[in-house]
């Protein structure tokens, strides 16, 4: 199999499935690509596109978010069945986790009715194995009418079968009808819709089931005038019908599922215990789930404190140190040394910082992090904390978003997309903005505060959830009070982490963070040391020291790493970490400027994402609003600690 970027005729092949069944290791698998994968809901929230010509043929391979049903109420969900719709791909590859059979098949219900060319991707058979649960792949093909391959997706296995089953797609069965009233209402539908319109009968029983966008969808596509007579069609069905025509075509779809899940699924009468899931379970209990979250967090202090920090000063010793001396003989005191390895060098802010402070720190808290991801802790801690984040105006669908924002900001401002509630939005992005670090702040904030002791990083962390809940609470008095959402969160099974996929995940993380991070360092290194020579820097700082030392207390170093922060919050921290080697920064400091680091500016992928999800000017308003904070609540911050540390 080779990549390809072909300019002729090439075949569609979508991969769609419920959240969280493997569709983006499929994607990986078939088109030798990587994207993230987690054992999370909402690891893909944008469409994906590769061309890879597989078995002699050429094909574009579509990832997309999570769906559930053709009967769409989310946006995220909307822009899947669009795709379908608009693009007509070839073939479609459904991805069904072998443990959420049930569930899957009111979707492959769905697929079936469109009449496309379908493929079936079985995916963690060994689990259902495990489990005392037997699924008669063969039975379920022929009861379908398209082929079923049994995979191990995060092991590849099985993938060699799925590219052969693309060449044998076909369309399915579907047998089911709905009684002579509604499949006359079908009918007569059908016969008013635009004649180049797909999946005629599938859109036709969207709109009797009152389907929120399918109306939108038509009206879009061929004008309000040849669909108001589809309009008037679709009332006088459903005024003619005694009863809910959805709940008939439910029920009958349900019996289905009911009868095919029946028919291919078995279990053993005794199956064996699992502790994964006890654990599970312990992990969002309200009693036993704080001390466990917490033993989680103390043991990624401990291992960013010690180990990551031990690497760091290891490879700053061996690789840099020698080298900035040999760098010293060379070139002695003027503008090559300082543009080389002064203050701002190139090479000593930027390449250094990126390279021997903060990727040793990264992976260490990357390969702890891919654990939890992997192992599905994360949705059972949205679980946990439900009671928190429904006190500040979060519930349902908002919990995720904001949970995800301890892994990366931008992807989980992007997932708010998913909240019906404006006023849920809106809390969700500003929460992730303010004082949630994301996951590579998260280890270097650890690796600071580790420098200080366990009690400045219990101290800071304290003081960022209780800035965070604050500002939920706050913000939850002051919006406007909406409808909210119904708390449903889906629960993946607890499993244990392949080693090789998380390697592979880390390799891919640090790699990209190379990939984006160095120029970074390296354009704010340059940035600084042209403003230094200028001498705006100095007067910048001059002109901030009443806020700098008077406010936060801090050196006006610190100036230099609030200006990398709008740049990159990695780089800021590596130059805060710096000024702690150096003995620039006491305790009371220490613990201030990583407060004020992770509540000032999100980065800028952060910030245009916000501006994607709520406009240019709520945005603007937003990062505004963010910044005089931070510096009111540092500013309290360092009275407090000084008055309480000078007793």
């Amino acid at each position: 199999m080779t990549k390809t970027n072909p300019g002729g005729n090439h075949k569609k092949v979508a991969i769609v499935g419920l959240p969280n069944t493997g569709k983006t290791q499929i994607f990986n698998n078939l088109t030798g690509e990587y994207n993230v994968v987690a054992n999370y809901p909402l690891t893909t929230i944008e469409i994906r596109r590769t061309h890879s010509r597989i078995r002699n043929e050429t094909y574009e391979v579509i990832d997309t978010p999570g769906l559930h049903s053709l009967y769409i109420d989310s946006e995220d969900e909307k822009v899947v069945r669009d795709l379908i719709f608009s693009e007509e791909p070839e073939v479609i590859i459904q991805c069904i986790d072998a443990n959420q059979l049930k569930q899957s098949l009111t979707l492959t219900a769905d697929l079936l009715e469109l009449g496309m060319p379908m493929v079936i991707s079985l995916n963690a058979v060994d689990e259902t194995s495990r489990r005392g649960i037997w699924i008669d792949s063969v039975g379920l093909s022929r009861l379908l009418g398209v082929p079923v391959v049994e995979s191990i997706a995060v092991t590849g296995q099985g993938t060699g079968e799925l590219r052969d089953a693309l060449i044998k797609a076909q369309r399915g069965t579907w047998e089911i009808q709905y009684g002579d009233t509604i499949e006359k209402r079908i009918s007569a539908i059908e016969s008013r819709l635009p004649k180049n319109l797909p999946y005629k009968r599938k859109s036709a029983i969207l709109l009797l089931m009152n389907d929120p966008f399918m109306t939108d969808y038509l009206e879009k596509a061929y004008g309000k005038a040849e669909i108001a007579s589809v309009n008037k069609e679709v009332n006088e069905g459903k005024g003619r019908f005694r009863g809910k025509i959805s709940r008939v075509i439910s029920r009958r779809r349900s019996e289905w599922v009911d009868d095919i899940t029946e028919k291919v699924v078995r279990r053993q009468r005794m199956a064996p215990r699992e502790l994964s899931q006890d654990f599970a379970r312990l992990s969002r209990h309200p009693v036993f789930g704080i001390p466990i979250l917490l033993m989680i967090i103390y043991v990624m202090y401990l291992l960013v404190a010690n180990v990551a920090n031990t690497i760091a000063k290891w490879m700053n010793d061996v690789l840099w140190v020698p080298i900035e001396n040999m760098i010293a003989g060379i070139s002695p005191a003027g503008f090559w040394h300082d543009f080389l390895i002064g203050d701002y060098g190139v090479l000593s802010l930027g390449l250094s910082n990126a390279l021997i402070t903060v990727l040793p720190i990264l992976s260490v808290f990357f390969v702890m992090l891919h654990i939890l991801e992997d192992s599905g802790y994360m949705p059972n801690l949205t679980v946990l904390t439900k009671r928190i984040f429904e006190k500040i105006g979060l519930s349902g669908a908002a919990i995720m978003p904001v949970v995800l924002g301890f892994g990366c900001k931008t992807m989980a401002t992007l997932t708010t997309k998913s909240l019906h509630s404006r006023r849920e939005r809106y809390i969700a992005i500003y929460l992730v903005a303010f004082a949630i670090p994301c996951a590579p702040q998260m280890g270097l904030n650890m690796s600071i505060l580790g420098r200080m002791g366990i009690n400045a990083f219990i101290l800071t962390f304290s003081v960022l959830t209780f800035v965070e809940i604050a500002a939920g609470l706050a913000l939850n008095k002051i919006l406007k009070e909406e409808e909210k959402t119904e708390f449903v969160q889906e629960l993946p099974l607890m499993r244990l982490p392949n080693p090789r996929a998380v390697l592979i995940k880390t390799y891919y993380r640090l790699y990209w963070f190379l990939k984006e991070a160095i120029p970074v360092f390296l354009y704010a290194a340059l940035v600084l040391f042209a403003i230094d020579k200028l001498g705006i820097l100095d007067a910048t700082k001059r002109a901030l020291s009443p806020v700098i030392k008077g406010l936060l207390g801090l050196p006006l170093e610190m100036v230099d790493a609030l200006i990398l922060c709008m740049a990159r919050h990695e780089a800021a921290a590596a130059l805060i970490i710096d000024l702690v080697e150096k003995g620039k920064l006491n305790y009371v400091q220490c613990i201030v400027a990583v407060t004020i680091a992770t509540m000032f500016v999100p980065c800028l992928a952060n910030i245009m994402a916000m501006i994607k999800e709520l406009g240019a000017k709520r945005a603007l308003i937003m990062g505004v609003i963010i910044n005089i904070s931070s510096f009111l609540i540092a500013g309290a911050l360092n009275w407090v600690l000084t008055v309480i540390f000078q007793f």
